[in-house]
């Protein structure tokens, strides 16, 4: 099986490292980097400002980490829109999205909300697929995309665009987290994202995907297809750790990836045992049924 080929390969897209730290990437949207790039958040966490323009206020869509540099960058970014914040929405609990969330709930005095409990707070919101935030003069459609963790969200905008956390990078590819990732369910959600037809994809990390984003939504099916491919070659000749897995299909990825590699293998081989294809023998060891 041939490995699939990214369409962004072809994209002008900016190189690792220099994205612009804030952008306005339509009326509706400001984008805020925060400054925690990193092997995993690439150049950092995207932050989202969006309003309605010359409505004087904005919802933040994950505030990412509680850092007074990233607070004083998104405040600068509201002054921009001459707007104040209303609301705080989180796509996932992971703490490079969603830290800051209540400490800036707390200050602007604004609600929040996300897909847990945990996440949105005692007085926050809890959102589900379906339902609708009206704020700032605007409606952001909630749609449930669990896999990469089981509260993810999207969020898709009256222009067509959707934010989608970690579900799409701008860059590589989302891990499915274990164990609480789940595989099929990131199937699915990639498919329900795919449906909306999406003009855009504004993603937790890298930069915004505005070309055919129906193509690389198809080359992440394709991935994770490929990815099962890998393991159940991989164990033809009998049985391995998921150590010993890790290294022979993520040979060509930079070691410093390999824990959250180690995740997303975990993942794909419980998916592969439901189905029946692989069994766990011994310690951490995994063969073919």
């Amino acid at each position: 099986m041939d490995a699939p080929v990214d369409p962004r390969r072809s994209w002008a897209l900016p190189a690792p490292g220099a994205m612009v730290g804030t952008v306005e990437l339509e009326p509706l949207v400001t984008r805020v980097l925060a400054p925690n790039p990193s092997p995993m958040t690439l150049d950092g966490t995207n932050t989202y400002l969006v309003g309605a323009p010359g409505s004087g206020r904005a919802v933040v869509v994950d505030p990412g980490p509680d850092d007074a540099e990233h607070l004083a960058a998104v405040l600068d970014a509201l002054r921009d829109r001459d707007a104040e914040l209303v609301g705080v929405l989180v796509t996932h609990h992971h703490g490079d999205h969603a830290e800051a969330a209540l400490p800036w709930g707390e200050r602007f005095g604004v609600p929040v909300a996300a897909g847990s409990r945990d996440v949105a707070g005692d007085a926050g919101r809890v959102l589900e697929h379906g339902d609708r935030v009206e704020l700032a003069g605007t409606v952001l459609g909630v749609v449930g995309t669990p896999g990469h963790t089981r509260d993810h969200l999207a969020f898709r905008l009256e222009s067509g665009a959707v934010l989608v956390g970690d579900h799409v990078l701008g860059r590589g590819t989302s891990v499915v987290t274990h164990p609480e990732g789940d595989v099929l369910a990131y199937l699915d959600s990639l498919r329900r994202v795919h449906d909306l037809g999406p003009s855009a994809l504004y993603c937790g990390h890298g930069p915004e995907l505005t070309e055919d984003v129906g193509a690389v939504l198809g080359f992440y099916a394709a991935h994770r297809a490929y990815r099962e491919w890998q393991l159940v070659d991989a164990l033809l000749p009998g049985a391995q750790t998921v150590d010993e897995l890790v290294t022979h299909v993520y040979a060509a990825v930079p070691r410093e990836v390999w824990p959250a590699a180690a995740q997303s293998t975990r993942a794909t081989l419980a998916k592969l045992s439901a189905q029946g294809q692989v069994v766990r023998g011994a310690g951490d060891s995994w063969r073919l049924a």
